[in-house]
């Protein structure tokens, strides 16, 4: 937590288009909801660099605003080494994102701060499938998982036990 007692969460996907956009959006939303909007900062980004600077991908964006999410308004930027010293909680959507992670992590330290967004989740799945090569339903597939996990993440807030052991 920086110095104004606010939790700060960094959820990361590979391209920041898809995944990680999706639950910036559902993120903030719930918080909004708890009443913990002005206690969370919630930012999200990519492992990769490929899509740096572009907005969500339209079916992101119809997915979620489908449920009353609005995503219109963020752009791809891709994980730098200074978002570990940052950010309090960085979740990745799969294991690859989380293996690029703890890869580029400055130290363990940092890598403490890593884990799987779904590890917060009940669903029993670990990895957001990534939606990118996929239709309509592989998006609401993966925001179905999102909104679990999200709850959860939420939930663990309000009792202040979101750096509980998540493991990946």
């Amino acid at each position: 937590m920086n110095e104004l007692g606010e939790l700060r969460i960094l959820v990361v996907c590979l391209g920041n288009i898809c995944r990680s956009p999706m639950a910036h959006g559902v993120l903030l939303r719930r918080l909004e909801h708890a009443g913990l909007g002005d206690r969370v900062h919630v930012d999200s980004a990519g492992t990769g660099d490929y899509h740096i600077g572009k907005g969500p991908d339209p079916r992101a964006r119809m997915a979620t605003g489908g449920r009353g999410y609005d995503i219109s308004q963020l752009r791809a930027r891709q994980v730098e080494p200074v978002d570990f010293h940052l950010y309090d909680l960085i979740l990745a959507a799969d294991r690859e994102n989380l293996a690029d992670l703890m890869a580029i992590a400055p130290g363990p330290e940092e890598r403490a701060k890593v884990r799987l967004l779904l590890s917060y989740g009940r669903s029993g799945a670990k990895e957001v499938p990534d939606p990118y090569e996929g239709g309509e339903a592989d998006f609401d597939l993966a925001l179905d998982l999102i909104e679990d996990a999200v709850d959860g993440l939420v939930g663990a807030i309000e009792r202040d036990e979101w750096a509980r052991d998540a493991s990946a």
